[in-house]
């Protein structure tokens, strides 16, 4: 999440993100915020065609990222073998990737197959407040999640003391309202700054970077403490999960049995992908050298990094875990049973 705010600071900020050409009726210069009605959102592409292309490309990602979280917030919420600490962060995890991306696909889908860039002030304020609250939220649940392995591998006869019922919830509390304060301050700083550089977005969502880009000369630097305040604290986290895995990792060459070494290292694995996929298409996407910057390069990693990773963590998840994949399969076989039954019992 901090790393989403560094390049609000980079002196070279345009080489990152180099404006874009629109007609001058459309790129209307303010005095102030309270000015602007709407934001103009980069199109992926001018002809109908590529247009459609991208909508139906986003419709199959969405449809994708729909089915596979909600099939795992369904399987851990109706079966009771897995209602564990591992499976209840999996769930909250779960919603968090749906919320991303029900922020940002629906509006762009939306945009393309109506051939419009407009997004209102409002809805704009909207989509940032809350991609940024869903991603600073899910990275804090992800370092809840590290200390889970941790414990479940380096302490496990502590684990249900340390893991109990209420210590999960309130971790997971902790997270959800540690990303909404974030979001709600760096928001509210925006959106108070006099924006006096256009209507135009260079992405195709709205972002704290983008909008910033459009406030008036060095009015963004009352971002700088709130963007030390996230550094530190994403820094932090960092260093909390690297810690914590190396102590998992020093535990499990310890034991003596390779089926356990195994067994502990499936279910470590799917937590560190996901960490690595999360970390690693947002360092991309915001400390990229500015040689390798250009505006189709910048959208195309905008979309690794708000729209894959949600999409990808629920087959990361269930490709390695064998009672997760059961649950699932359950879920489903139940699902088209009581489907069959139901409509054969309309043909009678």
């Amino acid at each position: 999440m901090a790393l989403i705010l560094f390049r609000e600071f980079s002196p070279n900020l345009s080489l990152y993100f180099p404006p874009m050409t629109v007609p001058h009726a459309q790129q209307t210069k303010m005095s102030n915020s309270s000015s602007i009605t709407q934001f103009l959102l980069l199109a992926f592409a001018e002809m109908w065609e590529l247009q459609l292309l991208h909508f139906w490309l986003f419709l199959g990602i969405y449809l994708a990222a729909l089915l596979g979280n909600g099939l795992i917030i369904t399987a851990v919420a109706c079966n009771h073998h897995l209602h564990t600490p591992m499976y209840f962060f999996l769930l909250n995890l779960s919603v968090l990737d749906l919320g991303s991306t029900s922020t940002t696909l629906p509006k762009s889908m939306s945009n393309s197959l109506w051939d419009t860039r407009a997004i209102s002030y409002a809805g704009c304020a909207a989509q940032v407040l809350f991609f940024l609250f869903f991603i600073a939220a899910e990275y804090s649940l992800l370092t809840v999640m590290a200390y889970d392995r941790y414990v479940a591998i380096c302490k496990p006869l502590h684990y249900g003391t340390l893991l109990g019922t209420r210590a999960c919830v309130h971790m997971a509390a902790a997270a959800w309202a540690s990303g909404f304060l974030i979001a709600l301050l760096h928001t509210a700083n925006t959106f108070s700054l006099p924006l006096c550089q256009g209507n135009v977005v260079d992405q195709f969502f709205c972002e704290i970077p983008q909008i910033l880009k459009l406030s008036c000369s060095h009015s963004y630097l009352s971002e700088a403490g709130l963007l030390g305040v996230s550094v530190c604290l994403g820094f932090g986290c960092f260093v909390f999960i690297v810690l914590s895995y190396v102590q998992i990792f020093r535990a499990v060459l310890r034991i003596p049995s390779e089926q356990g070494r195994h067994k502990s290292f499936s279910t470590c694995l799917p937590h560190l992908a996901v960490v690595s996929l999360f970390l690693s298409t947002v360092v991309f996407a915001h400390l990229k050298p500015p040689s390798m910057s250009s505006p189709s390069l910048d959208l195309v990693v905008a979309v690794l990094y708000s729209v894959v990773p949600p999409a990808v963590n629920p087959l990361i998840y269930s490709m390695r875990n064998q009672e997760l994949k059961e649950a699932i399969g359950k879920l489903i076989s139940w699902t088209f049973f009581k489907s069959e039954k139901f409509t054969t019992s309309l043909h009678k």
